[in-house]
């Protein structure tokens, strides 16, 4: 039975979400709130939501996680020339936090394959707005023509970031490789402050295909505690953490 969750409950321990034998593997909780303050307390558990217009809050925390590790990062010979255009040509830009919302907007707009509608409902948008106003939600957009009148964003992603973790919650592209380019540039910027671990939830082939892999939910969790003890980042940067990654420069204790 998943337990309901009144507005002042705490959440269970990740340990009694429903296992792989279930219909619902990873499924812990449900509630009829997303409060900005339970929206982050869950991130500091290992706990995320995802649901659709019509349910209640549906809480999970899936036992493999996936999750990627910023020195596993594969980079394709095809994204690889591609970023080495980016980072010399000023047509294209890396922007932080431009807008936040909007990137959301776009990642609910943009199609998927096998999927019908979005999760990220106006009750998500609002929720995690509410975090990106607070400094712990972040959005990294991909520009093209960024410098001149008329330059668009065509690209990016947006996530939720404590200390030294960062969780990765959905990419929209409307360019050819534009998310991408901005998921290097946020593995450039982690690189650079020696984070260890970007959480990216449950798998897809796309993930897996950029280095991604799974990792028991115990062994996520040990890491996300330890990463929550650990001073919190600096999330202004721009494009120049490309020529780190291109270039393999080893990790710097950034400020």
């Amino acid at each position: 039975m998943v337990p309901w969750l009144a507005h002042d409950d705490p959440f269970p321990s990740v340990e009694r979400a429903l296992n792989a034998s279930s219909g619902a593997p990873g499924l812990l909780a449900a509630s009829a709130d997303l409060l900005p303050a339970r929206l982050y307390d869950a991130y500091q558990h290992g706990i995320f939501p995802w649901y659709s217009d019509g349910q209640p809050v549906l809480w999970w925390s899936p036992d493999p996680r996936m999750v990627l590790k910023p020195t596993e990062f594969k980079l394709s010979d095809f994204l690889r020339k591609t970023l080495k255009r980016v980072a010399r040509d000023p047509i294209w830009e890396v922007r932080v936090d431009d807008d936040f919302a909007a990137v959301m907007g776009e990642c609910a707009d943009t199609p998927r394959l096998d999927q019908r509608g979005t999760w990220i409902t106006s009750e998500i948008v609002e929720a995690y707005s509410t975090l990106h106003r607070a400094g712990q939600g972040h959005s990294i957009e991909t520009w093209y023509d960024g410098h001149r009148v008329g330059g668009h964003r065509v690209g990016g992603l947006y996530g939720v970031s404590f200390r030294r973790m960062f969780f990765g919650e959905s990419m929209f592209a409307h360019k050819t490789d534009a998310s991408k380019i901005a998921l290097s540039a946020l593995v450039g910027h982690l690189r650079r402050h020696k984070i260890e671990m970007i959480d990216y939830q449950q798998h897809t082939s796309h993930l897996a295909s950029l280095g991604c892999r799974e990792i028991p939910r115990r062994e996520f969790v040990a890491h996300l505690k330890k990463a929550a003890r650990e001073t919190q980042i600096s999330w202004r940067f721009d494009k120049s953490v490309l020529t780190d990654l291109l270039e393999k420069r080893p990790p710097t204790q950034a400020p």
